[in-house]
């Protein structure tokens, strides 16, 4: 925010006073960095907080072994673990921000290290608590907490340990299952190191320019406007990449060999069950999702048809999935992206609104590209006591104000959940946490829809809703489907290649996007592209997230102020309640097929717009 000296302010109120009607109508100075003092004045408190949370480290492990003498050690233990982590945290923010204003400055990169280096030494400090909760019992746990209002912020998290007993080892058992960490992460490592080092990518001319294609340069061009140039990057990066296919089928089976040990160490039918076991999601939402994502696949069909219309193709290639089909000449600088999402987010109601530009208009966002800068967007709310952080690289396109709409909806869930919860309970699961920032995103997008001028301008603003569809819901469910069944797959004892991985997903390839859509068996090999897989079961969630909020967004697009109330309530029970439980106190059942067929009903709808405008 902008500091005012005490004439300045008085000067201000002054006019104001004078001229209220001008002084309500200025739109505010906004800040284009984050102001990073409002977590720690200087480096050296920084350094100083850090040195004196280590030193803090050991009064937890004080608590080893006493959870069951009494309700009153139990939450000095309690109290002591959320202190310390709470202030872990906010150095953790810290480190990292100032590390992504410059990823040049060797002292910044320091010291993030040394933050993350004290959030593995927290967790080592603290890896002995949840298997003495339950060596101490429910009933134990349970009286202690009944019997003090104060341990209340303290009992989901206790309930959901207890809910974990079956797959929680003894002591020797959980020091063990930690120490393979390292082991387990090697696959992923040695992918990274082939894909983003060692393998020696070729170079092609696409523009008139020569291009490295590795996988950053691939994902850059893979869109430009000569379809001759298209398939020729194609066919030349994965023509590169399959002299690689062995290595890299060998790194993604060792990766699902280790999830499978994980899973039946803990007593685990499947890795699975295991993977959606901590935040309690039941299998039946991942097997739902795939299910109706299968069902609607003719929807998708049907829009790689418009596609190809409005490139103005007699046939489709995989090839032609990334180029754009409409144009906007429009731009948006920040301001203008501050004031269009303001308009835009006014169904969320007058508090979210005057909330949400009190905090656009504050020091709590890098918005502008620069050298040196990490790149890409994103929120980062963990400095509980302070506020939301965010990174933009704010271009002046619609992408750019896509994603302010997206980001700032991360940072509202975190301020609404934040005001709502205690620290104990505020922090949301991976599972709700692209729901507000995807909300937001199809709230503007129907506003933008809404104020269209023309036939262009409309089919941008539709084909946007359909690129979501795509690569959010479509593609990710994809990703989830080859996921579980390479598990399951190796789960029956059977192996896995680098061939059979590429069969396998090139089969699914050609059945999401249908048989008018021609792909070459070597594309099969993408698996190996994205980094999704080294994390398991994790990218379906984009594609429950984006299911939800379309639901939410239908609603609240609908006027009624109870069902908006509704979507604001779940934002505010952050972590309060197990993720699926959340979404279905709001009114959006994950586990049910009706969210996703009313989405893809949504989806239809748009194509049939789409297809009119096209005569």
């Amino acid at each position: 925010m902008t500091n005012l000296s005490r004439r300045e302010a008085f000067l201000l109120a002054a006019a104001a006073a004078a001229t209220p009607a001008l002084a309500l109508a200025a739109e505010p100075v906004l800040p284009m960095t984050w102001d990073l003092t409002q977590l720690y004045p200087t480096d050296e408190a920084w350094t100083a907080e850090r040195k004196a949370v280590e030193a803090d480290l050991p009064k937890i492990l004080a608590f080893k072994g006493r959870l069951g003498e009494s309700a009153a050690t139990l939450k000095a233990a309690s109290r002591a673990i959320s202190d310390v982590t709470r202030r872990a945290l906010r150095l953790l923010v810290y480190a990292t921000l100032k590390g992504d204003e410059n990823l040049q400055t060797a002292a910044d990169q320091e010291r993030r290290m040394m933050a993350q280096i004290l959030m593995g030494k927290l967790g080592e400090a603290t890896a002995w608590t949840n298997p003495e909760i339950l060596a101490v019992g429910a009933t134990k746990i349970e009286a202690f907490v009944a019997g003090d209002p104060d341990m209340a912020k303290f009992r989901f998290g206790f309930e959901n340990t207890l809910r974990q007993a079956p797959h929680t080892l003894d002591d020797a058992g959980e020091a063990l299952l930690a120490s393979t960490t390292s082991a387990l992460a090697g696959p992923q490592q040695i992918r990274n190191q082939l894909v983003l080092s060692d393998i020696p990518w070729p170079e092609i001319t696409v523009a008139g320019e020569k291009v490295r294609l590795d996988s950053q340069g691939f994902t850059a061009v893979r869109a430009t406007r000569d379809r001759t140039e298209r398939k020729a990057v194609f066919d030349t990066f994965f023509g590169a990449f399959k002299t690689y296919e062995s290595s890299l089928g060998a790194t993604l089976a060792t990766k699902v060999q280790g999830d499978i040990f994980t899973a039946r160490a803990r007593k685990y039918p499947s890795s699975l069950a295991a993977a959606v076991d901590g935040p309690n999601i039941p299998e039946a939402v991942y097997r739902t999702l795939i299910a109706e994502a299968n069902r609607g696949l003719p929807i998708l069909h049907r829009y790689f048809d418009i596609r190809r219309r409005l490139l103005g193709l007699a046939d489709m290639g995989y090839w032609d999935i990334y180029p754009p089909v409409t144009k906007l000449d429009a731009r948006f600088d920040v301001p203008t992206s501050r004031k269009i999402a303001m308009e835009a987010l006014k169904p969320l109601g007058p508090e979210y609104g005057a909330e949400f530009a009190k905090a656009t208009a504050a020091g709590w966002v890098d918005v502008l590209p620069r050298k040196g800068k990490a790149a890409g967007a994103y929120m980062f709310g963990a400095a509980y006591d302070v506020h939301p952080y965010l990174l933009l690289n704010h271009n002046g396109d619609y992408e750019s104000l896509s994603t302010y709409a997206h980001e700032w909806g991360h940072a509202m869930h975190t301020l609404l959940a934040q005001r709502a919860q205690p620290f104990e309970l505020s922090n949301y699961p991976t599972f709700t946490a692209e729901v507000a920032s995807t909300v937001n995103e199809q709230l503007l997008v129907a506003h933008m829809l809404k104020g269209a001028k023309g036939k262009d301008e409309r089919l941008f603003y539709l084909d946007r809703v359909c690129e979501t569809m795509r690569g959010t819901f479509y593609r990710q469910t994809m990703f989830a489907e080859f996921e579980l069944a390479i598990h399951e797959t190796a789960e029956t004892g059977q192996a896995l290649s680098g061939k059979r991985l590429s069969n396998m997903y090139f089969d699914l390839l050609q059945r999401y996007h249908g048989p008018k859509v021609t792909i070459a068996p070597a594309y099969g090999l993408e698996w190996a592209l994205p980094g999704h897989f080294y994390r398991d079961f994790y990218v379906y969630q984009y594609a429950t997230s984006v299911t939800a909020a379309s639901a939410f967004a239908e609603r609240i697009l609908g006027g009624k102020a109870a069902e908006r109330d509704a979507y604001l309530g779940a934002l505010k029970a952050g972590g309060s309640d197990y993720p699926v439980d959340v979404l279905k106190k709001a009114g959006v059942d994950m586990t049910s097929p009706e969210p996703y067929r009313a989405m893809l009903a949504k989806f239809s709808r748009t194509l049939d717009e789409m297809e009119r405008l096209l005569g």
